[in-house]
């Protein structure tokens, strides 16, 4: 029993390092439905959430972005856009409305990172990459492909104040999940001989 329980561990290792060795972004233009189950994204959501949390602070949470909700904040999106640029023709208005509707699913994972007596904000700040984080592998161990993206309506406070964010929240990445039409050939990765040093 415990040869197969050894044998059993030894392969999702392998199956874990190799997701981890091969996972790419797929831009959320390439990305198509059908998206997760309610099931499925409540269970990527549980495991985003186990992540190194000093103080046991949480700070950080969920928008589930999917179905009209997508056009929806697509039109806030837009309608900040052009305050800005009235001018913006026709193809960019577009190209703004529809930043959130490729995927068929986003999840905005806002960061609540502020003082606090005993932890500090940074720690908190690297929880939600780590949420980020977490909520793309697992969503790629699943068998479908993300894309983790900021944008410019991120670090708008228009924008930020219309999806409900309170004035200290912020967002710490869109996760754009889906199935993935095609995936694009691998970039160039940072050789290890320029980033590693061995005290």
């Amino acid at each position: 029993m415990t040869e197969i329980r050894d044998a059993a561990q030894a392969s999702t290792l392998v199956s874990t390092l190799d997701l981890l060795r091969t996972r790419r972004s797929v831009p959320p233009m390439l990305l198509d439905a059908p998206g997760p189950t309610a099931e499925e994204l409540d269970g990527w959501l549980a495991i985003a959430a186990r992540v190194p949390d000093h103080g046991k602070l949480a700070p950080w949470r969920f928008l589930v972005i999917e179905g009209e909700a997508r056009e929806r904040v697509g039109a806030i999106i837009e309608r900040t856009f052009l305050a800005d640029f009235p001018e913006a023709d026709d193809k960019r208005r577009a190209q703004e409305r529809q930043r959130l509707t490729h995927a068929p699913v986003v999840v905005g994972v806002v960061s609540r990172a502020g003082p606090h007596v005993k932890i500090p904000e940074w720690e908190q700040v690297l929880s939600a990459g780590a949420v980020c984080m977490n909520l793309v592998v697992a969503a790629n161990a699943a068998g479908y492909a993300t894309a983790w993206l900021t944008e410019w309506f991120a670090y708008d406070r228009r924008v930020l104040d219309a999806l409900g964010l309170d004035p200290a929240e912020r967002i710490a990445g869109f996760i754009h999940i889906g199935r993935a039409k095609e995936v694009p050939s691998d970039r160039p990765r940072p050789d290890l001989a320029q980033i590693v040093t061995r005290l």
